[in-house]
């Protein structure tokens, strides 16, 4: 598994995105059902996964950071770096100190007030921007990723219905090796017209 995926930060990353989105949601669902039997348990759900939230970014934070300095990026990829880093380093403290307040302040079945429920939003906000500066790094500047394979006519992709033979034995290829194969069909496609 290391040589696969060389940090933890991609395993612990959902569990602060899934416990503070469910959290928000639960927030808003236990004031907008006040006095209604399902109100205390939202107000539970609504509660805990704040706090679980909380402590679950600290070792994603903290194995966000191993990433940031053993990947291997490019200069376009490590501005996208500082970005996600720099939500992510202001995010945590404010899920922190969110949790903490309401750890000391509520009981587990208290009801949430909608100043409270407006805070819980916004650090949804910013774990939601986070998250998706995280997507960035790996889906657009495809940090931490293994290249893709190789097709038997050198093409990118591959054609739907169609079974790519000895797929365990494809040849890896690098992405400047890809770059290089584009720009050469895209030179060879305008002599052609």
């Amino acid at each position: 598994m290391p040589e696969i995926i060389p940090n933890l930060h991609p395993l612990m990353v959902h569990f602060p995105i899934a416990l503070i989105s469910v959290s928000a949601i639960f927030h808003v669902t236990a004031i907008a059902t006040r006095g209604k039997d399902c109100a205390t348990h939202c107000s539970v759900l609504a509660h805990t996964t704040l706090w679980i939230g909380a402590l679950a970014a600290l070792p994603t934070v903290f194995f966000g950071w191993q990433a940031f300095n053993s990947v291997n990026h490019d200069e376009a990829g490590h501005i996208a770096m500082l970005l996600h880093r720099t939500l992510g380093l202001a995010t945590l403290p404010l899920l922190v100190v969110l949790a903490g307040f309401d750890f000391w302040r509520s009981k587990a079945d208290a009801m949430p007030s909608w100043w409270f429920a407006s805070a819980v939003i916004g650090a949804w906000g910013m774990v939601a921007s986070t998250a998706w500066h995280g997507g960035e790094l790996v889906y657009r500047h495809g940090l931490g990723v293994l290249s893709l394979p190789a097709t038997e006519h050198g093409q990118l992709g591959h054609e739907h219905g169609s079974v790519m033979k000895d797929a365990e034995h494809a040849d890896v290829m690098s992405i400047e090796d890809r770059e290089k194969e584009l720009s050469h069909e895209h030179s060879h496609d305008k002599h052609a017209h």
